[in-house]
């Protein structure tokens, strides 16, 4: 896996809030004490090149290769790239997908990208019509009903709703080849979530809240009026009445998500204002003090594939808190919190092993796209 040079570090961190001497010439009102407001750190052009390598890369590494499928008999044993066409490397099946998004996403917000060819080249290649209807097929089969579900399913969703959302001829392209599959997770959606009875609410990969808020976005981009309602409705059903989440019982040792922000993540798109309000003093009224601290989360051993998620989670947790505040800017001091938690993990990009290359990218360049 490349690695990015060091220099990446230093230009998110000058992005970042001022420090004491900011909050000096600010001379904050009253009203706005315990924490000066200040803006969400963001990609430039320079910093976009670097984090480009991560996907380009992984999304051709076979090996090593952490299948998730069910065999039914010695048949199924195949290589990654003939089980999974499209989706066959960087580790597993949903960090290939939203590797492809990163590609997608960078190339939508810097089109001059230096690799911006090759990168091209890559999703086409990929994302071609017969290696999605290989996909697709794959999870028709009854034996994969439950197959990446429901976190691999959200970032196929988050892939499509990115080139949907892209005003480019190779999005108009991949979008349709893509659809496909598309069609198959929305359905897979709208017959599971009647089934859920309640939801997960964990901090990994089966994150009730967290699948749910992706489906929504892609719901909301492209009109599907019949996966939005039942998104709203089964998130009221499982989260309307939560009180008191306890957010200093987070982190466990492997999160990569928050269950309490994910769910806050969620409800701001599903609730107006006013029932935001109304559910957020009872669900997190901490989250109203200006004073709030939320301490990064720490890795003690990066060569640990499980203990690395909790470098993701400063980016998740980052990109929730980058969501309300540009949602609504009463929440602005959040920022600021955010802001630590990405200059605390982003170095960890640099030279990381495999366990953390592989996704670790992803999550950085979706919480500075927010």
């Amino acid at each position: 896996m490349k690695s990015i040079p060091i220099y990446l570090t230093g230009l998110l961190l000058l992005a970042a809030c001022g420090g004491a001497e900011t909050e000096k010439k600010s001379k904050p009102q009253a009203q706005d004490a315990g924490r000066v407001a200040c803006e969400p750190l963001k990609l430039t052009l320079e910093e976009a090149n670097k984090l480009a390598e991560l996907p380009l890369s992984c999304i051709q590494i076979q090996y090593p290769n952490k299948p998730s499928f069910t065999l039914e008999s010695k048949d199924d044993l195949k290589e990654p790239c003939e089980l999974s066409p499209a989706f066959y490397g960087c580790f597993d099946w949903h960090s290939a997908v939203h590797g492809h998004w990163s590609l997608v996403k960078l190339l939508k917000e810097f089109p001059e990208l230096e690799k911006a060819d090759l990168m091209e080249t890559s999703l086409r290649n990929h994302l071609s019509k017969p290696n999605i209807l290989a996909e697709t097929r794959y999870f028709k089969e009854d034996r994969n009903k439950s197959f990446e579900r429901t976190y691999g399913w959200a970032w196929l969703l988050k892939l499509a709703e990115e080139l949907h959302t892209w005003d480019s001829p190779l999005a108009r392209e991949l979008e349709q080849n893509l659809e496909p599959l598309t069609e198959q997770i929305v359905q897979s959606f709208i017959e599971f979530l009647p089934k859920l009875r309640y939801p997960i609410r964990v901090g990994e990969h089966t994150n009730t809240a967290f699948g749910l808020s992706f489906a929504l976005d892609y719901a909301d981009a492209t009109e599907h009026a019949e996966l939005g309602n039942i998104v709203r409705a089964r998130a009221k059903d499982f989260y309307l009445h939560d009180q008191g989440c306890p957010l200093d019982w987070e982190p466990s040792g492997y999160d990569f998500l928050s269950p309490c922000l994910e769910e806050l993540d969620l409800m701001r798109k599903v609730l107006n204002k006013q029932e935001f309000d109304a559910w957020l003093n009872s669900f997190l009224p901490e989250l109203k003090n200006r004073s709030l601290e939320i301490g990064v989360a720490e890795v003690s051993d990066r060569t640990d594939g499980k203990l690395v998620h909790l470098d993701g989670l400063n980016f998740s947790r980052a990109w929730v808190l980058y969501g309300l505040a540009k949602q609504y800017p009463e929440y602005s001091y959040v920022i600021d919190i955010a802001n630590k938690h990405m200059n605390h993990s982003i170095p960890n990009l640099l030279g990381d092993g495999y366990e953390g290359g592989h996704w670790l990218g992803t999550f950085a360049i979706y919480a500075l796209g927010i």
